[in-house]
């Protein structure tokens, strides 16, 4: 006998609020975003240069088009000095602050976690093998490693 279908939440079901929803989501939920909004929350302000110097393993291209979509959904202000050379500043938004709030959640209930995780990973990558390609962090934590000669 077959299940009945199951009934999706409310917020899960397609219409036009949902559809915008996800695209948020999709832009505040994506690596190097939650990363640069964690650094300019701590930094309060930085330029282009020095925010790239933070965000570890991000390319210059990266860092633009993602400063660019999170100023254009308000979430990051970017301020531009009439000097020469330009001086251009970027910060969090109030909008941005607000998110700001939850990200600290995340990475506060990340830190916590972390030997559980990687726990289960080990074991996870014993019994399957390791994954075809690293996370960000994996890579950039074999790298350290590597230079350290370990």
């Amino acid at each position: 006998m077959a299940n009945p279908p199951r009934k999706r939440p409310a917020e899960l079901e397609y219409t036009p609020t949902n559809c915008h929803a996800r695209d948020v989501l999709g832009r505040v939920g994506d690596t190097w975003s939650v990363y640069i909004i964690h650094v300019l929350g701590d930094a309060k302000t930085l330029r282009f240069n020095e925010l790239r110097k933070e965000v570890d393993g991000i390319s210059q291209r990266m860092l633009t088009v993602t400063l660019r979509g999170l100023e254009r959904d308000g979430l990051v202000s970017r301020t531009v000095h009439p000097e020469v050379p330009p001086r251009v500043e970027y910060s969090l938004t109030p909008l941005g602050g607000t998110l700001r709030q939850l990200i600290r959640g995340l990475v506060a209930w990340s830190g916590e976690h972390l030997e559980e995780v990687d726990k289960a990973r080990a074991a996870y990558d014993k019994k399957h093998g390791p994954p075809a390609r690293l996370t960000v962090a994996e890579r950039l934590l074999a790298k350290r490693r590597q230079a350290r000669g370990a």
